[in-house]
């Protein structure tokens, strides 16, 4: 898989912060948050027009904080531990329990009978060092985006975190940035849902490299 941009981490951070705006859009309607573009950009100006929930809200918030965040820890080596960070940042404030830790019970997945293994049946650290170990940044970036919601390790927000988790490795690398289409988000799950089910990332990846990748 050829790396389609080639960024320096500076201008990368740089395009980030201005499409901002569409990512959080992107990765809140991934997640099921049904919100308008025009929603978020009220939010992120500190305005809402009555068309956000208080739910949704600190939902975007999340969001909103935990990007600021990653972008400040850019450097920061990728560990389990991270992805439980950005866990507790994105999901703070919303009743999510446990907060920053692994899922203790097991998940239902929409649209399959395909269930997750619970996280303490599986070896996270060594299926990230083996996912870190692929040579092509944006291979590796997009590998990841697709095995931490695979994994599906916390009880909720895994999507936004993967979304995350990717997007910080990308910018690192100047690879751009990586976001689902809403109106190419019921393609994505069909798609998704294939991969939980096999095991088999190849056509998964292949679709967000066609689809979900931007740069300059």
């Amino acid at each position: 898989m050829k790396n389609k941009y080639h960024i320096t981490k500076e201008d990368n951070i740089f395009f980030a912060k201005q499409k901002l705006v569409d990512n959080i859009y992107k990765s809140a309607n991934l997640e099921g948050i049904k919100i308008s573009l025009a929603d978020v950009y009220s939010f992120m100006s500190n305005v809402n027009a009555g068309n956000i929930s208080v739910d949704e809200m600190l939902k975007l918030k999340g969001l909103k904080d935990t990007w600021e965040y990653v972008i400040k820890h850019i450097d920061d080596e990728l560990t389990i531990n991270y992805i439980k960070k950005i866990h507790f940042e994105v999901c703070k404030g919303q009743n999510i329990i446990p907060l920053g830790e692994f899922r203790d019970k097991g998940v239902g997945i929409m649209g399959t009978n395909w269930r997750p293994k619970l996280p303490s049946e599986c070896d996270y650290e060594s299926e990230l060092k083996e996912i870190l170990s692929i040579p092509g940044e944006l291979d590796r970036c997009i590998s990841i985006f697709c095995w931490i919601q695979r994994n599906q390790m916390f009880l909720d927000g895994n999507k936004r975190v993967a979304n995350l988790i990717a997007n910080k490795e990308m910018i690192k690398y100047g690879q751009g940035i990586l976001a689902v289409p809403v109106e190419k988000i019921g393609e994505y799950l069909i798609k998704l849902i294939h991969y939980y089910e096999t095991n088999d990332m190849t056509d998964l990846k292949k679709w967000i490299y066609d689809n979900c990748i931007d740069g300059i």
